[in-house]
């Protein structure tokens, strides 16, 4: 995987369309930046897991760029706790002043569920569900130059006690509640629940290509360009779990990468490995051993 390689939006499959995009906006500071039938991007089947077919979908982010992708898909179940899947979008800040506002916005919204808090070393951060049951991660990351790095160049990562309202004691400001849209935030990292370790070590750093960032009992955390992840998966729920039914939840995961070049590197070790793949020049789709839809595309198609 090329150095500058990154994680786009997520696409969440939602049975209230309206419900969870005023909740993204109210409780995230999320803008609407497309939305309808046009919106859509991804072109997935229903038996990648698309399900039945809404009325649209509606793209959220903030400053122009896309956090997440509501597809509105009435009529499937919720996904079981214990069944391979999404486990958060991790959704990251500039700064602690960015993060405490949202963090705190989120706090009062009466339809987030807060999960906990932690340090971890290299980032601060906050957990939530929203109103369907997706997790939410809301984060900032430390200097880099302050992370530890073990054999291999691998990042020392750890959950520590966060104290979240000397937190938000310590760091909100008003003026940034009140300007909440206005802060940059995008995708940091997206993590998964999978069945095994093992395989989601094949697919995603053998085959796709990113490097091993981390371990830790029941998780690997995989990236690239020294990041501490870009991707997570791990068994804590759902040690053993097959491919995906159709569900509400994780839609679609999104990789960018600089250029067409990169983008057929990626292609040519999936074939090599006979990973299914839809190539149109300008993205690759193809799923994870778990039914999990992952798209590649470059970077300048993915901002179109």
């Amino acid at each position: 995987m090329t150095d500058a390689a990154d994680v786009d939006a997520v696409t969440l499959h939602v049975g209230d369309l309206d419900a969870m995009a005023g909740y993204y906006r109210e409780a995230l500071g999320l803008v609407t930046l497309a939305e309808g039938r046009a919106a859509r991007r991804e072109g997935h089947t229903e038996e990648q897991g698309g399900g039945a077919t809404g009325r649209g979908e509606v793209v959220l982010g903030r400053r122009g760029r896309p956090v997440v992708v509501l597809r509105h898909t009435p009529g499937l179940p919720q996904p079981s706790r214990r069944q391979a899947g999404l486990f958060h979008t991790a959704v990251l800040f500039d700064d602690q002043r960015d993060l405490a506002a949202t963090v705190l916005a989120a706090a009062r919204h009466p339809q987030s569920r807060y999960v906990g808090s932690a340090d971890h070393l290299v980032s601060e951060a906050f957990y939530f569900t929203d109103p369907e049951g997706n997790g939410i991660e809301l984060y900032r990351d430390r200097p880099r130059e302050t992370w530890t790095r073990g054999p291999g160049r691998r990042v020392a990562m750890d959950t520590l006690w966060l104290d979240p309202q000397e937190y938000l004691r310590e760091h909100v400001d008003e003026a940034a509640v009140a300007g909440l849209t206005d802060a940059a935030a995008k995708v940091g990292h997206v993590h998964l629940q999978v069945g095994d370790l093992g395989t989601a070590r094949d697919f995603y750093v053998d085959t796709l290509g990113f490097d091993v960032a981390a371990e830790m009992p029941g998780a690997l955390f995989v990236a690239v360009d020294g990041y501490h992840h870009h991707l997570a998966m791990n068994t804590w729920n759902s040690s053993g779990a097959g491919p995906r039914a159709s569900t509400l939840g994780l839609g679609d995961l999104t990789i960018t990468v600089p250029t067409r070049e990169d983008l057929a590197a990626v292609a040519a070790r999936l074939h090599r490995r006979g990973v299914q793949v839809a190539d149109d020049g300008a993205a690759l789709r193809t799923t994870d051993p778990w039914r999990n839809n992952v798209t590649l595309r470059t970077r300048d198609d993915a901002a179109a």
